[in-house]
Protein backbone atom coordinates (compact mmCIF):
# COMPACT_ATOMS: atom_id res chain seq x y z
CA UNK A 1 0.00 0.00 0.00
CA UNK A 2 1.08 3.41 -0.66
CA UNK A 3 1.12 6.36 1.67
CA UNK A 4 -1.21 9.45 1.16
CA UNK A 5 0.81 11.38 -0.64
CA UNK A 6 0.05 15.13 -1.79
CA UNK A 7 -3.16 15.73 -4.13
CA UNK A 8 -2.63 16.97 -8.15
CA UNK A 9 -3.25 20.67 -8.71
CA UNK A 10 -2.16 20.73 -12.52
CA UNK A 11 -1.54 18.52 -16.23
CA UNK A 12 0.40 18.79 -18.97
CA UNK A 13 -0.46 16.95 -21.78
CA UNK A 14 3.61 16.25 -23.42
CA UNK A 15 2.13 13.42 -25.71
CA UNK A 16 -0.45 11.05 -26.33
CA UNK A 17 -0.24 9.14 -22.49
CA UNK A 18 2.30 11.47 -21.27
CA UNK A 19 1.29 14.20 -19.02
CA UNK A 20 3.01 16.98 -16.50
CA UNK A 21 1.80 17.02 -13.27
CA UNK A 22 2.18 19.32 -10.59
CA UNK A 23 1.56 18.00 -6.89
CA UNK A 24 0.54 20.27 -4.16
CA UNK A 25 3.97 19.78 -2.60
CA UNK A 26 4.87 21.82 -5.77
CA UNK A 27 6.84 19.03 -7.15
CA UNK A 28 6.39 18.07 -10.73
CA UNK A 29 7.09 15.07 -12.84
CA UNK A 30 6.04 13.40 -15.75
CA UNK A 31 4.28 9.97 -15.72
CA UNK A 32 3.53 7.33 -19.20
CA UNK A 33 0.29 6.01 -18.91
CA UNK A 34 0.68 4.45 -21.75
CA UNK A 35 1.65 0.90 -19.82
CA UNK A 36 -1.82 1.73 -18.23
CA UNK A 37 -3.89 2.38 -20.97
CA UNK A 38 -2.78 1.76 -24.42
CA UNK A 39 -4.72 -0.98 -26.14
CA UNK A 40 -7.11 -1.05 -23.42
CA UNK A 41 -11.05 -1.10 -23.69
CA UNK A 42 -13.86 -0.59 -21.66
CA UNK A 43 -14.06 3.25 -20.41
CA UNK A 44 -10.52 3.90 -21.73
CA UNK A 45 -11.50 2.99 -25.51
CA UNK A 46 -12.36 7.53 -25.79
CA UNK A 47 -8.35 7.86 -24.39
CA UNK A 48 -6.99 5.84 -27.48
CA UNK A 49 -7.46 8.86 -29.40
CA UNK A 50 -5.18 11.58 -28.75
CA UNK A 51 -7.33 14.35 -28.76
CA UNK A 52 -9.96 13.06 -26.22
CA UNK A 53 -7.09 11.94 -24.11
CA UNK A 54 -5.80 15.88 -24.35
CA UNK A 55 -8.98 16.67 -22.43
CA UNK A 56 -7.41 15.12 -19.32
CA UNK A 57 -8.22 17.84 -16.28
CA UNK A 58 -7.36 18.35 -12.67
CA UNK A 59 -10.42 17.32 -10.35
CA UNK A 60 -10.17 19.69 -7.58
CA UNK A 61 -12.66 17.51 -5.28
CA UNK A 62 -10.62 14.22 -6.00
CA UNK A 63 -7.49 16.14 -6.24
CA UNK A 64 -6.68 13.88 -9.53
CA UNK A 65 -6.78 13.68 -13.40
CA UNK A 66 -9.64 12.71 -14.76
CA UNK A 67 -11.38 12.51 -18.57
CA UNK A 68 -14.76 13.52 -19.85
CA UNK A 69 -15.96 10.06 -19.32
CA UNK A 70 -15.43 9.53 -15.84
CA UNK A 71 -12.11 7.66 -15.87
CA UNK A 72 -10.04 9.14 -12.89
CA UNK A 73 -6.54 8.01 -11.75
CA UNK A 74 -5.12 7.40 -8.18
CA UNK A 75 -3.20 10.58 -7.48
CA UNK A 76 -1.19 8.45 -5.04
CA UNK A 77 0.13 5.77 -7.27
CA UNK A 78 0.68 9.07 -9.85
CA UNK A 79 2.17 10.88 -7.36
CA UNK A 80 4.56 7.78 -6.89
CA UNK A 81 5.19 6.79 -11.00
CA UNK A 82 6.40 10.57 -11.13
CA UNK A 83 8.47 11.05 -8.31
CA UNK A 84 9.78 6.43 -8.36
CA UNK A 85 9.80 5.93 -11.90
CA UNK A 86 10.77 2.04 -12.45
CA UNK A 87 9.52 1.24 -8.87
CA UNK A 88 8.87 -2.46 -9.14
CA UNK A 89 5.76 -1.82 -6.55
CA UNK A 90 4.21 -0.09 -10.20
CA UNK A 91 5.77 -2.52 -12.49
CA UNK A 92 2.83 -5.17 -13.04
CA UNK A 93 0.32 -3.10 -15.16
CA UNK A 94 -0.70 -5.69 -18.10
Amino acid sequence: MLPDYPRITGVEVRAHFVVGLTFADGSQGVVDLGPSMRGHGGMFTPLQDPDYFAQVRVDPESGTIAWPNGVDLDPDVLYHKAHFPGDPILMDES
